[in-house]
């Protein structure tokens, strides 16, 4: 693998990929519960369908559970504990686990906010995910196999740079004619890749973003590339974001082959001499780099694993608190639409954001608690605009057509947006014939005044921004479809990510709180995907967990 074609797969399909606010995406999306605020417009929320939504929905009791003693509360019902939940049902059926999902919401899905109206669909939360074998077999499960759209693994992603759109390379014969790089950043890239880089080592020390990649392929593979990727997917600064803990599988390439290229060679190697089992034959098999959504958008598929997991989905319930009892079981009290509910259970798994679980957990460990408030999470917006078809800038069209994923805004560049997504053109049915869907996100670790703009201005602010780039300076107004602020919006992977996480488990541990777990997409990634693969590790965490409880 070249550097370039390194760097332009760390754009595209990185580690922790399509996540909660993913601009070529999707996913790396985080699944537990947001607060955001949005324009008080006629929006509906889209699902498989009116009947399945009922059914999930009618069957939700909020009586207490008497005597009985569960094996597992699930704390929030996000994309991550409703796959966890999943998982349980499917791939650990024969432990018949007696579980329930709780969520504080009147709905499942968590940030997942997909909205239709008016012959749009659009999403104000994560866009899409990419279609890896965990979020395919979770697809499959829940009866969406169907209903799985895919983008064109062909279509280009942009980088706005010097004023202009430029393609990213999507495959190694693009390397050699792309103008997004000069010559000389070619062969640094290339040369650094290999190992063959200028002093200093590697340090000893925990590495940012940033460091890593000016010290392993050069300043502009990181400043035309990697630092727009940062900004766009985590909405975060590469100069606090943890290579190790946001990038993991790359960072992993230098520490196993002592550069990107010799490890990525020993990773094929070991992968020859392990082959993994034979893949799921249900599974669809994407072609190339691609994103993947559902026909009605991505709360399909929560709201398709709720309709299944039925009674066991308790909405509307609010954990007030948990106790421990001296035989080892948990002791949740609940507030719910119906008065009190307490509930006792073996095992809990806590999805939701780290800084609600720090307020649950504190009575029971404060050193837990206060490695849980640490997590940041920066403000993040996305605006939904539409325009008609003709006021996109002709040199931006592809055979007469608006083409692509979508395009990245170095923080350099003069824009305040992050990146634009092509949502129309991305997947089909997502706007009326003749208009042109278009998501960007603003805001992030670098731009905290979002919280103090309306949502009005925060739309003006977009469309003056793809005035400059995509959209015809004099083109007739935008139609607002959307705008959702999310305060709180995806948690940052900076350096010490892991010590700090690993702080928390161990305050848990040491508190005497075997049988409660972390999860969500501060714990796995913040990519829907991430979450959904961290869902059935904390499954089978769980199952291993209780297997153990009931041979004491």
């Amino acid at each position: 693998m070249s550097a370039m074609a390194l760097s332009s797969s760390i754009l595209q399909c990185p580690p922790h990929s399509d996540i909660s606010f993913r601009f070529f995406a999707h996913t790396r999306t985080p699944s537990p519960i947001f607060f955001g605020r949005t324009r008080k417009l006629s929006y509906i929320h889209c699902s498989t369908s009116s009947s399945s939504t009922a059914n999930y929905q009618n069957t939700i009791t909020s009586q207490g559970e008497g005597d009985k003693v569960l094996d597992c509360v699930i704390v929030g019902a996000g994309i991550s504990g409703l796959c966890i939940a999943q998982a349980l049902s499917t791939k650990h059926i024969q432990s018949n686990l007696n579980f329930i999902v709780t969520e504080a919401k009147h709905r499942v899905g968590g940030n997942i906010t997909t909205m239709e109206s008016d012959g749009y669909i659009w999403e104000e939360g994560p866009n899409s995910f990419q279609p890896s074998d965990p979020v395919l077999t979770m697809a499959v499960d829940s009866g969406l196999k169907d209903d799985l759209v895919l983008g064109d693994p062909n279509a280009p992603r942009f980088v706005l740079w010097n004023g202009k759109l430029r393609p990213v390379p999507s495959k190694p014969t693009d390397l050699p004619f792309f103008d997004l790089m000069s010559f000389p950043g070619k062969i640094r890239a290339g040369l650094g890749a290999l190992g063959l880089r200028p002093p200093p080592p590697p340090p000893s020390y925990e590495e940012s973003v940033e460091e890593f990649v000016r010290r392993n392929l050069g300043d502009e593979v990181f400043e035309r590339l990697i630092e727009p990727f940062c900004s766009g997917v985590y909405a975060g600064d590469p100069a606090k974001l943890s290579m190790k803990a946001a990038f993991g599988k790359v960072w992993t390439l230098e520490q196993k082959g002592g550069s990107i290229i010799a490890g990525t060679l020993k990773t094929i190697q070991e992968r020859k001499n392990n082959p993994p089992p034979p893949r799921d034959p249900r599974l669809p098999k994407p072609k190339g780099q691609t994103v993947g959504s559902f026909r009605k958008g991505l709360i399909m598929l929560p709201t398709a694993i709720a309709a299944r997991l039925g009674s066991k989905v308790k909405l509307s319930w609010t954990l007030s608190n948990i106790d421990k009892s001296l035989n080892g079981e948990y002791n949740l009290t609940y507030q719910t639409p119906d008065g009190p509910v307490s509930v006792r259970t073996k095992a809990v798994v806590m999805t939701v954001p780290s800084y609600i679980a720090s307020s649950l957990l504190r009575p029971l460990s404060d050193v837990a608690a206060d490695s849980l408030s640490k997590f940041y999470y920066p403000p993040v917006a996305a605006v939904s605009l539409s325009y008609p078809k003709e006021a996109i800038r002709p040199e931006c069209l592809i055979d007469g057509e608006l083409k692509g994923f979508g395009q990245l805004h170095p923080r350099s560049q003069g824009v305040e947006t992050l990146g634009t997504i092509y949502s129309s053109s991305l997947f089909p049915g997502r706007a009326p014939p003749g208009r042109t869907l278009i998501l960007s996100y603003i805001g992030g670790a670098t731009n905290l005044g979002i919280l103090q703009k309306s949502e009005d201005e925060l739309a003006e602010t977009v469309d003056k921004d793809l005035r400059k780039i995509l959209i015809n300076p004099n083109a007739k107004g935008s139609r607002v479809l959307g705008v959702r602020v999310w305060p709180k919006a995806i948690p940052q992977f900076l350096v010490g990510h892991f010590d700090v996480l690993d702080a928390a488990k161990a305050g848990l541990a040491n508190a005497g709180l075997k049988g409660l777990f972390l999860g969500g997409n501060y714990v796995s990634g913040v990519a829907l995907g991430r979450c959904i693969e961290g869902a059935y590790d904390s499954a089978s965490e769980v199952v291993d967990f209780l297997s153990q409880y009931k041979d004491k």
